[in-house]
């Protein structure tokens, strides 16, 4: 149940009555914006175990709460989508840390958004959680944070994190917040669809790689992550930085994906050895690529975030028409072996992403070993799934 009356909409704060949370005058207050995936349940975790900071956890709505709201702290909801609901929570905040997810265009809107809600609210700093494939899935080999971006990657995903860089880079130029902005690569753990997807697809014997897993999987486990974003926050002299973030090993997808199917019982006979697919470029749509033209966005503005929520809502449950009146389809017991374009690109990668930039101007080493991580992951996927072997 939500505590007390909401403020006024679509910024629901904690009830007056609760009063602030009681911490240390002199530790910065960091707003926590998509608090309630993956990546923000786990920060929550962490940073609301220490001393020096206070987290403030903001989500989209009421039924985000579900792990939040059981422990004391100074959640609040807000749309991350509207300027001044989002200003309205981040009041008081000396820092805010972006890691909420999005389609294509939701993430280039909500670059601009938080930039403007962060300087209306008076936050100091601006962490923004990028991605490496800002670079390419298959990014070539050299890569490292001075290369150069371009815009014309195979998939939509990639273009947007390209376009929200790049949009925040110029709001960036009037100085009103500090920006720092990180590129992880794959992030896993308790809680990953990383974990998750491939157990998924061992047990139903369609697993799948390229050259046997050679390729280079450039995995950053959760915590480590974490670990960048806080010395993001706090590390002084680095605004207008940008940051690559990973673990410490190389790892290759057969080192990532193989402990999964050992978990399981399985070796690496249960991945069948793929040819590399041909697929269309995702950016060949044309209305996908124009969600991410300043014309999209300033349509999206003149309508109503309650009304577009209703159409995607409809449109998601369309009912898709059957092949022919009375028509019906023998569905085959199992899928063959394949791989996303997202996962051929990945795997096609020769290149270890490095994080000496991140070393050097924000003393990044990770905490948690490439093995730790994996060690956790199964753990917990035992805990949420039957992990008997297969």
């Amino acid at each position: 149940m939500l505590p007390g009356p909401p403020a006024a909409h679509p910024t629901l704060a904690r009830p007056a009555s609760q009063g602030p949370m009681s911490t240390p005058s002199s530790s910065p207050k960091i707003a926590l914006i998509g608090a309630s995936g993956f990546i923000g349940l786990r920060t929550t975790e962490i940073l609301t175990q220490r001393a020096d900071l206070t987290l403030i956890p903001l989500v989209r709505s009421p039924a985000s709460l579900a792990v939040l709201a059981r422990q004391a702290l100074d959640w609040r909801i807000a749309s991350f989508v509207e300027v001044a609901p989002l200003a309205a929570a981040l009041k008081g905040c000396d820092i805010c840390i972006h890691a909420a997810i999005g389609d294509a265009a939701q993430i280039v809107h909500m670059a601009k958004v938080t930039y403007d809600a962060c300087a209306a609210a008076g936050v100091r700093r601006l962490v923004w959680l990028s991605s490496a494939s800002v670079f390419g899935q298959n990014c070539p080999t050299g890569t490292d944070d001075s290369t150069p971006l371009h815009d014309r990657h195979p998939l939509i995903y990639n273009n947007a994190k390209v376009h929200a860089e790049r949009a925040l880079q110029k709001c960036a130029r009037d100085r009103r917040v500090e920006l720092v902005m990180l590129r992880p690569g794959v992030v896993f753990g308790p809680r990953s669809r990383w974990i998750t997807d491939p157990a998924a697809d061992l047990r139903a014997d369609r697993a799948g790689w390229l050259n046997h897993g050679k390729g280079i999987c450039n995995t950053i486990y959760v915590d480590n992550l974490v670990e960048a974003m806080r010395l993001a926050a706090i590390t002084p002299g680095v605004a207008g930085e940008t940051f690559i973030v990973g673990d410490a090993e190389t790892v290759t997808w057969r080192e990532f994906l193989l402990p999964i199917a050992q978990h399981l019982g399985l070796d690496e006979t249960a991945f069948t050895d793929l040819p590399v697919p041909a697929f269309a470029p995702e950016r060949a749509s044309r209305f996908t690529a124009f969600t991410l033209t300043p014309a999209y966005a300033r349509a999206g503005q003149a309508v109503p975030y309650r009304l577009k929520r209703i159409v995607k809502g409809v449109l998601k449950a369309w009912p898709t028409p059957s092949s022919g009146a009375g028509a019906w389809v023998l569905r085959s017991s199992a899928k063959p072996a394949s791989l996303t374009q997202e996962l051929s690109l990945l795997q096609q990668c020769p290149w270890k992403l490095p994080h000496a930039h991140a070393t050097a101007r924000l003393g990044y080493q990770p905490p948690v070993t490439f093995a730790e991580g994996m060690k956790r992951s199964l753990a917990w996927l035992d805990f949420v799934t039957d992990a008997r072997p297969a």
